[in-house]
């Protein structure tokens, strides 16, 4: 069914950088769905596709790293243009309830309780008492009346404080003594500790809202020449915005455009798949991705500096023997050499081999291995499960047949399906988002990551938009789909180095006090 647009609908679409092709697609993807991920099994440390690493390999891999990396471009990339506003769902949904003191709060709002308990225990809580004395209001006296709700309203209102609709990379997080830290910050202080280059430099990219990007500025400017010489280090920090052409038009139930009250086309961002465009910008050797919320004080991060040294060391050592391979296919090689790379890649990738490939000569097979080899890179750690939402490791099949190792979100799995269900169940690790990538090819060109995006593993879900069921769709996730054509080995890594803040009470948890 073609799809009619205005000329207007089209300037739209062409000021966004997006063609009327693309928004067909795009719309099409909404009527026939994208095909749910077929999982053959949870990969583990028991079926290989988990490495567990010894005290032995810890030490030669944090060795390694340190010698390996000398006079290599390191990169530390976060994605970090979420708001806040989801750390304090509790909050708002009490502050919009009730006015004054009439609530029963240990019953209904145990969240907000635990909150107003510990309240004096964040790192933000004196500029809390700072904005509410502006404003000649006394925290104590609303705190003794119980008028909780106003307190929340200072904090997270935006003509006071604002921190529901702050950027998360910016909210004070941790305390140390009369010193509190932004994520931000943190980020900042483990880059100095495990991503410093051979000149003393610390490059970090924080990908940002554009709302947002003078904050973040703001707050660079503030801090920059502090932790420079207090690590005696050279920060080069930089940003970016996700991009206009990936956003993706949205549908009714009907799969019909919706329009806003002014008659325009609804686009919503991407998600963060829509981050391997600017991932794909980035110059670097070694490139560690990490979200912003993932921090802890400076007690809790040698375990963190320890295993980033520790995956880098295994991206480095990897990569090398790739490129060995792939220099050797290029020369010519022995049959016994043959052998010796179709192990490495059917044992230690866990990639397998084309279905035609033993009817191959050998020329034929060379150049298949050749194809397989080189590619992206990326080593993820995976931490055991503890119930946490979100995506794990499996082996799976794509559209194609081919069977790989993916990370895959729940959303991307046929619930329906029991044994589908049973291979989720049976997951031992979790995903935490703790990467090391390599995007430079042997001859030491940069690959195109756009051409190693599987666009099958998008998926559509639905939101509500006043009376109205909006579907939107994502598309392939950044360490999903975006990166299924890579090179992957997944790694076993201390549930310490996993410590996000998703709510507001998060940063009440012993890992994020003071040490």
């Amino acid at each position: 069914m073609p799809n009619h647009f205005s000329d207007s609908d089209l300037k739209q679409m062409a000021s966004l950088g997006l063609s009327i092709e693309a928004v067909n697609q795009q719309i099409e993807n909404f009527r026939q769905g994208f095909p749910k991920t077929v999982l053959l099994e949870a990969a583990t440390v028991d079926n290989g596709g988990i490495l567990r690493l010894s005290d032995a390999d810890i030490n030669h891999f944090t060795a390694y790293y340190k010698q390996a990396s000398k006079g290599k471009k390191i990169l530390k990339f976060v994605p970090a243009s979420g708001a806040a506003t989801r750390m304090f769902k509790d909050l708002y949904a009490f502050a919009s309830t009730y006015f004054g003191i009439d609530y029963k709060i240990e019953q209904e709002h145990p969240e907000v309780k635990a909150f107003i308990e510990h309240i004096r225990a964040f790192a933000f809580f004196d500029d809390l008492v700072n904005c509410m004395e502006k404003y000649k209001a006394d925290f104590g006296d609303y705190m003794d009346r119980g008028d909780f709700a106003t307190v929340i309203n200072f904090l997270l209102k935006d003509q006071y404080m604002g921190y529901g609709n702050l950027p998360k990379g910016l909210l004070k997080f941790h305390r140390y003594g009369h010193l509190q830290r932004t994520p931000l910050e943190e980020h900042i202080v483990e880059g100095a500790e495990y991503a410093r280059m051979s000149d003393g430099s610390v490059n970090l990219h924080f990908t940002v809202s554009p709302e947002h990007r003078p904050l973040f500025r703001k707050k660079i400017a503030e801090v920059k020449r502090y932790y420079e010489e207090a690590f005696h280090v050279k920060l080069n920090i930089s940003f970016s915005e996700q991009k206009h052409y990936t956003d993706i038009i949205a549908v009714d139930e009907q799969n019909n455009p919706v329009r806003d009250d002014e008659g325009r086309l609804v686009f919503r961002p991407g998600g963060h798949g829509a981050l391997i465009e600017n991932l794909n910008e980035q110059r670097a050797d070694i490139i560690f991705v990490k979200n912003i919320d993932n921090v802890v004080p400076d007690w809790m991060k040698h375990t963190t500096i320890i295993y980033k040294k520790v995956l880098a060391g295994l991206l480095l050592e990897l990569q090398k023997e790739i490129f060995n391979a792939l220099q050797q296919l290029d020369k010519g090689v022995t049959s016994q050499q043959l052998k010796k790379i179709e192990k490495m890649v059917q044992q230690q990738l866990h990639i397998e081999l084309p279905q035609d490939y033993a009817e191959c000569n050998p020329r034929q097979r060379a150049s298949m291995l050749h194809d397989l080899l080189n590619r992206p890179i990326r080593i993820c750690g995976m931490v055991k499960n503890q119930g946490e939402p979100g995506g794990g490791p499996f082996f799976t099949r794509n559209t194609k047949g081919v069977k790989s190792l993916q990370i895959v979100e729940t959303a991307q799995i046929n619930r329906k399906d029991p044994e589908q269900e049973a291979i989720l169940a049976s997951a031992t690790h979790f995903n935490p988002v703790d990467l090391v990538c390599s995007t430079k090819n042997y001859r030491g060109r940069y690959f195109d990551l756009r051409k190693y995006v599987d666009p099958a593993t998008g998926f559509i879900s639905k939101k509500s938009k006043g009376a109205t069921t909006l579907k939107s769709q994502e598309l392939p996730g950044l360490w999903n789909g975006a990166m299924a054509n890579w090179i992957t080995l997944f790694v076993e890594v201390p549930l310490a180095t996993f410590n996000p803040v998703k709510t507001v009470n998060d940063l009440l948890r012993k890992e994020h006090r003071e040490g």
